[in-house]
């Protein structure tokens, strides 16, 4: 999901947009042959994601940094360990560091958020999944970052899997409209999924052969009741009202899948600082 190049780039398009047209502060009492060394250290307990991303910012900076990663993406960390050591021009340590902990920071939050989320669940056979309910031009980073925290991905974007919502479902005049007009103009090799707010609307989406019911803002009941009527003919997706206090609930329901903008959106970011 995350290469290189894509890293790099994207990489690049930060450093350009804080640096300007330089570093006004840094360059008034730093020279280029002053050598420093720096710790990435955490000030809180969570799960580190970004590292590599952390790293990027310096090899695009400057060759004449040498980086050591202490632990790898996923990781849980505590309060006080060192995640990475730097040692080079202290010019271009300080030139990334705002742009280096603003990557690791937001990533690492979201992958503590969502391993809480998947944490509540336990072990049921059921995973918390993002949305697309995400920062623009940041989402890979963002799903990456779920993923290191032992959650599952829904969709990248709109062509990825066709879903029906409510909107949809109104504008075509009905669930059984909706999903004719879709499977006519979809390609083989996507699935369909469809928004559900009502027991009436599971029931009529049965024998229309949709790949994913998704059960939304439902009770507990309500969705425990659309589980039996599924019985197993499509994956059964609840979203809605979840929270690390309702989300043990609704896996405990028998769904599938629970997605969440909140393990993304309302993600803190971790408290990570870079000591000269």
């Amino acid at each position: 999901m995350l290469t290189s190049f894509y890293v790099e780039e994207h990489v690049k398009k930060a450093l350009q947009e804080d640096i300007g047209f330089g570093d006004v502060t840094t360059e008034s009492i730093l020279s280029e042959d002053k050598i420093f060394e720096a710790k990435l250290t955490s000030r809180v307990d969570g799960v580190v994601c970004g590292l590599e991303v952390f790293k990027t910012v310096y090899k695009v900076l400057s060759d004449k940094i040498e980086i050591k990663l202490l632990f790898k993406d996923g990781d849980k960390i505590k309060k006080g360990d060192v995640l990475a050591t730097l040692k080079g021009p202290g010019k271009y340590l300080l030139l990334g560091e705002r742009v280096s902990l603003n990557y690791i920071q937001r990533m690492s939050g979201i992958a503590t958020e969502t391993r809480k989320y998947q944490d509540a669940i336990g072990d049921l056979p059921c995973k918390i999944v993002d949305t697309r309910k995400t920062t623009p031009n940041f989402r890979a980073f963002e799903k990456y970052s779920v993923k290191c925290g032992g959650g599952a991905l829904h969709r990248f974007n709109l062509s990825d899997c066709a879903m029906i919502k409510d909107n949809h479902i109104q504008v075509a005049g009905g669930v059984t409209n909706a999903v004719n007009m879709v499977k006519a103009n979809l390609s083989h090799a996507h699935k369909i999924e469809l928004e559900c707010d009502t027991l009436e609307q599971v029931k009529e989406a049965l024998p229309l052969g949709v790949d994913i019911i998704m059960l939304d803002n439902m009770s507990l009941d309500q969705m425990k009741e659309a589980v039996n009527l599924i019985n197993h003919k499509a994956i059964v997706e609840a979203s809605g009202n979840v929270n690390l206090s309702t989300v043990r609930q609704i896996a405990e329901c028998g769904v599938d899948i629970i997605s969440s903008s909140a393990i993304v959106a309302k993600a803190p970011a971790l408290d990570l600082g870079l000591d000269m």
